[in-house]
């Protein structure tokens, strides 16, 4: 079994990830930590020391390397699965759970947060309300067609986590025991 958490950032894949890999008893990776730990450095430091096309090309690889394991909960980066490559690796190992959440909400989880490259200068740079909903749109509605490829979707907006954990466990449950 081999389930790769999507969506966008603040999401609640990194928050969702380990407890439903306890739940299920399966291994929790994430991406964006894998790739910390092989680089030495934080997902910032490499976009502004390397660039996006060589954080992507990484991600790419350590993404093949976990694939390779079984009994896994995968958490990846919101903008993985919109590589062709990657998104044909996941469906054909694995099932995709798309934890999709509303503009609204992703303004309220990072409006403060630093620590995410492509919405980083909106908080350094103290931006309005509008201008950080523009952009988190801009990038939603790219990803949108790529996270709704998904064989799950499950809003993560309101609901309290362990409903959310609780209700993607019975549908994961049921989508590995279905015949493909």
């Amino acid at each position: 079994m081999r389930i790769y958490l999507t969506g966008f950032m603040a999401s609640g894949k990194s928050t969702i990830g380990p407890i439903l890999s306890n739940v299920l008893g399966l291994d929790f990776y994430d991406l964006d930590q894998e790739i910390e730990e092989f680089e030495k450095s934080t997902i910032v430091e490499i976009f502004e020391k390397k660039g996006e096309p060589y954080f992507r090309n990484l991600e790419s690889e350590i993404l093949k390397k976990l694939t390779q394991k079984d009994n896994v909960v995968i958490s990846l980066g919101g903008g993985t699965i919109t590589f062709p490559d990657n998104y044909e690796l996941m469906k054909n190992t694995g099932k995709i759970i798309y934890l999709k959440v509303s503009p609204e909400e992703i303004y309220k989880r990072l409006k403060n947060k630093t620590d995410r490259p492509l919405l980083r200068e909106f908080v350094l740079g103290e931006a309005s309300k509008e201008e950080f909903m523009k952009r988190i749109n801009e990038l939603l509605e790219k990803r949108k067609p790529f996270y709704e490829k998904a064989d799950l979707i499950v809003d993560t907006s309101s609901n309290p986590i362990g409903v959310t954990i609780d209700t993607i466990a019975k549908k994961i449950l049921r989508l590995f025991n279905e015949k493909d």
